[in-house]
C-alpha cells in the first residue's frame, strides 16, 4: 500500500471567497485546496506554504490546524495514472490567510490555474472530496 502525507491550506479572503487550485494531475480534472505532498523531513507548516505558494503565487502565513484526515482509497479508484495498489492518503488541513503575493497560475505542476469563489460557487463546482471535508473542518459547510 502506498502512503502519502500531504498538507493543505482553506484560504479566505474579507470577501468570504475561498482560494481553490484546479488539479490536472489525475485522470479528472477537479478543484482541490491548494497544497500538496511533503517532502522528506519537511515540517508539514512548511510544506502548506510551500504548495500554495507553488500553485496560486500567495504567500501565506498558517493560522490554525485544523484537522487531520485519513483515508485509504482503493486501488481502482484513485484517480492517478501511477496507481499500483490502494493509497492511504493522510491530509493535514490548515486554515491561513494571503500575506503577500499575487494569483498567478502554476505552470507544469499537478495544478493548472487557481481561483477565488464564493462558497456559494464552490457548491456547483466538480471538487474533490478533501473540499467539503475541511470546509466542514474549517465551518464553512455544513454537509
Amino acid at each position: 500500500m502506498d502512503m502519502r502525507v500531504a498538507a493543505y491550506a482553506v484560504v479566505t479572503d474579507a470577501d468570504d471567497r475561498v482560494l481553490l487550485a484546479h488539479w490536472v494531475e489525475g485522470r479528472r480534472a477537479a478543484w482541490t485546496l491548494p497544497g500538496g505532498g511533503l517532502e522528506a523531513g519537511e515540517d508539514p507548516e512548511r510544506a502548506v506554504r510551500r504548495e500554495v505558494r507553488e500553485e496560486t503565487g500567495f504567500r501565506v502565513a498558517v493560522d490554525e490546524l485544523l484537522g487531520i484526515h485519513s483515508r485509504v482509497i482503493p486501488a481502482e479508484a484513485r484517480l492517478s495514472d501511477d496507481r499500483s495498489g490502494p493509497l492511504h492518503a493522510l491530509r493535514i488541513v490548515y486554515r491561513a490567510h494571503v500575506v503577500g503575493g499575487r494569483l498567478r497560475n502554476e505552470v507544469d505542476g499537478s495544478t493548472d490555474r487557481a481561483e477565488w469563489f464564493s462558497l456559494t460557487a464552490v457548491r456547483k463546482l466538480r471538487r474533490v472530496q478533501l473540499v467539503d471535508i475541511a470546509f466542514k473542518m474549517a465551518g464553512l459547510q455544513r454537509t
